[in-house]
């Protein structure tokens, strides 16, 4: 195999393994959400509780979910380049 073709191999790889862990962050995301949904329904007041560490689990995914669109972005821009 080529060198180009060998890079463009591995930065396919690269990017699939950037849409699996985008689509399992997405999913984790999800379930946070209807962890949260549940402790609400199960209150049933104004203000319920919620752990504080649902809300800093949700930002930690956010922040993920763009950090792996961004290298999502750069990889397939460098591969289109090639």
């Amino acid at each position: 195999m080529s060198g180009l073709g060998e890079i463009h191999q591995l930065l396919s790889a690269a990017r699939a393994g950037l849409v699996a862990g985008r689509a399992q962050a997405e999913r984790a995301k999800s379930l946070l959400g209807d962890a949260r949904q549940a402790l609400v329904d199960a209150q049933a007041k104004a203000d319920p509780w919620l752990p504080q560490q649902l809300a800093v689990a949700v930002e930690g995914l956010d922040h993920l979910l763009t950090r792996l669109a961004a290298a999502d972005e750069l990889v397939g821009g460098y591969q289109s380049r090639l």
